[in-house]
């Protein structure tokens, strides 16, 4: 099994999988008599015409490393944001098909979070801790909006 190398988390890199979520040089303004720096707009939710956003937590729990990515989902009718609600690294695993050789992998920070585009295949949560949480906006509506595909051939992720 050829293992998955693990790259730093940037815009540019995660560009054609979506948008990064993170404060670290994006324009602000003041708000709030001056009290609270607001970020405006980091992403937008992508519902599609029949569907709305919705937030949720989700508590990942570690799956132990090495780790074998062995299957992706995707989204198709909607975006799928994950914002950490502590300052732990964690793992992103994105793909631009259901393959394993189009398999990347950032090491993201507990300051930043990921929104999936529509149609991108990811793997889900991969933390770090024993236990985390996220914040998730994704979309909630009429239709099938998860797939799932198997890996033939399995990547593994060493830290």
């Amino acid at each position: 099994m050829k293992p998955l190398s693990i790259e730093p988390l940037t815009r540019e890199a995660f560009a054609p999988f979506g948008q990064v979520l993170e404060t670290k040089g994006v324009d602000h303004v003041l708000i709030n008599e001056g009290t609270t720096k607001r970020f405006h707009a980091l992403a937008t939710a992508d519902t599609g015409a029949e569907g709305r956003a919705i937030l949720s937590i989700f508590r990942g729990t570690c799956r132990g490393f090495p780790f074998a990515v062995e299957m992706l989902e995707c989204h198709p009718l909607g975006s799928q944001a994950f914002v950490p609600l502590s300052a732990h690294d964690w793992l992103v695993v994105v793909a631009e098909r259901a393959d394993a050789l189009s398999l990347q992998c950032f090491r993201a920070t507990g300051r930043q979070g990921v929104q999936y585009a529509r149609g991108i295949w990811h793997h889900p949560l991969l933390v770090l801790e024993r236990e985390q949480d996220f914040l998730v906006v994704d979309r909630d509506g009429a239709g099938e909006n998860l797939r799932e595909a198997i890996l033939p051939q399995p990547r593994e992720i060493r830290l």
